[in-house]
């Protein structure tokens, strides 16, 4: 592979590392600077299909309410690969419950980036 195609594969991988890390800082702002304005994310919950967001502001605003709601929530990526514009990232999903209980499940996203910014997240659970 030459190195200016590998320089791309490697590029969604950054973009989605970069994601992650703002993700485990709760830090939204963060998070959707490497988000497109019509990305789609589609979460895991309700099963079986989960629920998708559109556009940036209905992803912004799940995030927000996402860690207003999880407030020690963290991501520990197990592993992380690209092929093009697509990114998967199998992860373990950690928590801490309203009762100090800790909790944690683990499953895969798939994104596609595009111009350097994230356009899909779906994400997917071990159930």
């Amino acid at each position: 592979m030459s190195p200016a195609r590998m320089s791309k594969v490697e590029s969604a991988i950054r973009v989605v590392l970069e994601f992650n890390e703002a993700f485990n800082r709760h830090d939204v702002a963060g998070m959707m600077q490497w988000m497109s304005e019509d990305c789609v994310f589609e979460n895991t919950d309700p099963a079986p299909d989960g629920t998708v967001y559109s556009g940036k502001e209905a992803v912004t605003q799940f995030w927000q309410d996402f860690f207003r709601e999880s407030p020690h929530a963290q991501i520990e990526i197990e592993e992380i690969f690209g092929f093009g514009r697509r990114c998967i990232m199998r992860w373990k999903y950690n928590w801490v419950d309203a009762v100090g209980q800790k909790g944690h499940v683990r499953g895969v996203d798939i994104f596609q980036v595009q111009g350097g910014l994230i356009t899909e997240k779906f994400s997917y659970v071990k159930g």
